[in-house]
């Protein structure tokens, strides 16, 4: 077993890439510059440099971020691919229209690499797969429907039982986030654990093409991106493309539990290791057991037994940390060495993080949210025995297709029978949560909020010492932003609850 590297930073740069390299993997034409300029990094956004930078301006479905090269030059972006231009004539064009009267950026723009590229985002993906062709440590890919980040950062830390391991940052794991996670990939890395996510058909082939994984674990196969993919059925099919590009003697650790997975068959030489509570896994967790609503249980895989005590909450958490044993077992871990670092894991912003806030214990559950993960976030809160009010704040799943208010409705049936005491509505789809607990015939009251400052006005005026808050939705919804305004509102520092 490998010993694990010191001295592992949160600042990552690829190594030994010049702007002669970006021109040959994105197959470009060098417009201004030299060929010997050192990148560090890479971004997307024009106001976020740190020096050094590769500059890739994305047109979108509304902004075309050609117009702001000049703004990433300004910041500190060392190199830009462009396909909008091609000729220094464009270039100088550019820098006139962008830099206008300001010297500074005029001066930055007129020194910076430019590259020509047919197209940006396939200039960026190319890159990615370049980088990923000189690399040969071995990656671990996760997808899946629901719990792909928690999985991914419980992965990561059992296999850093016995290796130095390099994960996915924040939520980079679309067609522009992959191939810059895999170019970030520092030297110094014995393994990666890489998010791959999709939200519409052919999009998991693009990056499992760029990542060309060893081992991939899909976690379930839910309803997320349903109204995309039309189907179940569709969305495992879409999945399962996270084999392309992949180790032809690679392995598919599957969620055995899962009813569409449990079935799944490898394709070619690799071959399949299911986890889940069943005994047709050969990852399993037994006597299972929450305590103060944390999950105990005992490790199982193949002749080793290992006792695991989780310092996340549910027992949807178990599913995850399985997995993450499961890869561990892949490359060599002992169960126990795994079991101790797994037991470590806290949680990942925005997801399932609880803290206590001016005598308030948050359950921060809002980056996203589907069917599935909202019903664990409420388990969660009623799991909070010593709580004097359990309150769900929750807003819109979004994605989910035509049958979306039904999704939400059952929602609120499951609320109905849970001991939920107050819930709060964002949205016009959470409405539908609303109407479900009345056709539940529940009495558990709720309000309905047209925007965040309703929200956080109601949080004001009702929220009490000693209450548990629950703050579940999608992303887009921005229930985030009343976690943030709550702590303010507090000023009294928070701890994590363990």
């Amino acid at each position: 077993m490998k010993k694990s590297l010191k001295n592992w930073g949160i600042r990552h740069e690829f190594d030994g890439h010049y702007s002669e390299d970006l021109v040959k993997a994105a197959d470009g034409r060098l417009l201004q510059g030299s060929g010997d300029i050192k990148i560090g990094h890479i971004s997307l956004d024009s106001r976020n440099m740190e020096g050094d930078d590769l500059f890739v301006p994305i047109i979108g479905e509304k902004v075309d971020a050609h117009r702001f090269i000049c703004q990433a030059l300004g910041k500190g972006a060392a190199a830009v691919f462009t396909s909008e231009h091609h000729s220094p004539a464009d270039i100088k064009a550019c820098i006139e229209e962008q830099a206008g009267s300001d010297p500074e950026v005029s001066a930055k723009s007129r020194r910076a690499v430019w590259i020509q590229v047919e197209d940006t985002r396939k200039a960026l993906q190319d890159f990615g797969l370049y980088c990923r062709n000189k690399r040969t440590l071995p990656l671990v890919g996760i997808t899946g429907s629901v719990g792909k980040t928690t999985t991914r950062e419980m992965i990561a830390a059992a296999l850093s039982a016995g290796f130095h391991v390099y994960k996915t940052p924040g939520n980079s794991n679309s067609q522009v986030g992959v191939p810059i996670t895999i170019a970030e990939i520092p030297g110094d890395a014995e393994i990666g654990v890489i998010e791959l996510g999709m939200s519409e058909p052919g999009e998991m082939s693009r990056i499992a093409r760029i990542a060309r994984v060893d081992c991939a674990v899909i976690t379930n196969i839910g309803v997320a991106h349903i109204e995309q993919l039309g189907s179940r059925e569709n969305i495992l099919k879409e999945k399962l493309h996270i084999q392309d590009g992949m180790n032809p003697s690679g392995i598919l650790i599957l969620n055995g539990d899962d009813e569409m997975l449990r079935n799944v068959k490898p394709e070619g030489r690799r071959r399949a290791l299911y986890y889940g509570l069943g005994e047709n896994c050969g990852c399993r967790g037994v006597d299972l057991r929450l305590e103060k609503g944390f999950p105990v249980f005992t490790a199982v895989c193949g002749q080793e037994r290992a006792q695991v005590k989780l310092k996340v909450m549910g027992s949807h958490m178990v599913s995850n940390a399985l997995a993450a044993l499961a890869a561990a077992n892949v490359y060599g871990i002992p169960l126990e060495k795994a079991a101790e670092k797994l037991g470590e894991f806290e949680g990942f912003k925005g997801r399932q993080q609880i803290f206590k806030l001016g005598g308030v214990t948050v359950i921060d559950d809002s980056y996203n949210a589907s069917p599935v993960s909202m019903k664990a976030g409420l388990e969660v809160l009623c799991a909070a025995a010593d709580a004097k009010s359990r309150i769900a704040v929750l807003a819109d799943m979004k994605e989910l297709g035509p049958d979306a208010p039904e999704f939400h409705r059952n929602i609120g049936f499951y609320i109905g029978s849970h001991p939920v005491d107050r819930v709060l509505l964002l949205g016009e789809l959470a409405e539908e949560i609303g109407r479900g607990i009345e056709m539940a015939g529940s009495e558990v009251p709720f309000t309905l909020c047209r925007d965040l400052e309703e929200v956080n006005r109601w949080l004001e005026d009702h929220v009490e010492e000693g209450d548990c808050i629950l703050f579940k939705g999608s992303n887009s919804m921005g229930l985030s932003e009343a976690v943030t305004y709550f702590k303010k509102r507090n000023n009294k520092p928070y701890s994590a609850v363990l």
